[in-house]
């Protein structure tokens, strides 16, 4: 692919960061009133934020619009109520997919005592990450499975796919046929080898590794590869990766709405 370059590596430290007395959200891509032209996608992946909201606060009631988004909690509890009906709890090794559709509203706050338990002073961490769908207009869409036990083997998981290959193997399914999020939880010493495809977008929330032609990452580091085959990734101690495996781009097709 002329001009392209097959890996990037994009540190921590280099993300924009939005800040309020209540969250603190690092932006992969441009978002919000953090517009870079330059970086507002990979592959068919637009949003891939990494936030960290205080307890008995959160999202209030938003909408959005044709975006399949994926949320996947690291540590603490998210609760996802929506204009289908939907009122849940998100929690480590639990996937979650909204399929926005036509539209939906929804909210994400960090005050699961709401529905049942004790209060807490616990921060939610989570990484939240959108990409566009197939198709536009369709039904709102939400589903949320549990993954922990599979996770703690070691291997690279599929999370959230709509590809025919991950049928009946992955937890969650996305209306993209040519998309897959894969996670792994690794110990210090394990590996994984990465999928080949035109797009990977790899993610290290926690943790650290090394990884073939990008070399050491940590935490919040992020590799985009364009365009080439399998690569190994190494945990140097224990880590958790999000892996997109993506086979078009924004390119391909016109993107869908989206809004938070």
């Amino acid at each position: 692919m002329p001009g392209v370059i097959p890996c990037e590596v994009r540190r921590a430290a280099t993300r924009p960061t939005t800040r309020t007395d209540w969250l603190t959200s690092r932006h992969s891509f441009s978002y919000g009133t953090h517009y870079d032209p330059a970086n507002t996608h990979h592959g068919v992946l637009l949003v891939n934020n990494d936030d960290v909201v205080a307890a008995g606060s959160g999202f209030d009631t938003h909408q959005h619009r044709d975006m399949e988004i994926v949320t996947w909690v690291l540590s603490g509890s998210l609760v996802h109520e929506d204009s289908t009906g939907q009122a849940d709890v998100i929690y480590p090794g639990l996937a979650q997919r909204m399929s926005a559709g036509r539209g939906i509203l929804h909210s994400e706050r960090n005050d699961a005592w709401r529905l049942g338990g004790p209060e807490h002073a616990e921060p939610v961490h989570f990484v939240q990450m959108w990409v566009l769908p197939d198709e536009t207009g369709l039904d709102p869409e939400y589903e949320q499975e549990k993954v922990t036990d599979v996770l703690l083997r070691g291997g690279l998981v599929p999370v959230a796919s709509g590809m025919a290959k991950h049928r009946g193997e992955a937890a969650i399914r996305i209306r993209r046929r040519d998309a897959a999020l894969h996670a792994a939880r690794l110990r210090a010493g394990e590996s994984v080898l990465l999928p080949a495809a035109p797009y990977v977008h790899i993610f290290l929330p926690s943790g650290a590794a090394t990884l073939d032609d990008a070399g050491p990452l940590a935490a919040g580091d992020a590799v985009r590869f364009t365009g080439v085959g399998e690569r190994r990734l190494i945990a140097t101690e224990p880590a958790e990766i999000l892996v997109w495996e993506m086979h078009s781009s924004v390119g391909d097709q016109q993107p869908g709405p989206g809004s938070r």
